[in-house]
């Protein structure tokens, strides 16, 4: 992987885990709207890291959805339990 693939890789994860954190403040105050807002974008930048790594990629959230589907729920490597709402 180049160096600049990691750097972004690294970058989105860093993304998703701040917005995790934000996500958990909002459950906190019971911001429940907000919390689950913060909690799909943890996991969008998190999918957008993982199609990253593998050198996938999608300029919009349909088609990162798609391709995770695509690359790894129906190939198996993620359980369809853990995947429902992709």
């Amino acid at each position: 992987m180049t160096e600049w693939k990691k750097d972004l890789v690294l970058h989105r994860m860093q993304r998703a885990e701040e917005t995790l954190q934000d996500a958990r403040i909002l459950a906190g105050a019971e911001r429940w709207n907000a919390c689950v807002n913060r909690l799909y974008y943890a996991c969008f930048y998190a999918v957008s890291a993982l199609l990253v790594a593998d050198g996938l990629a999608s300029s919009k959230h349909s088609g990162v959805r798609s391709l995770f589907n695509r690359e790894y729920v129906k190939s198996g490597d993620i359980p369809k339990v853990h995947a429902t709402l992709c």
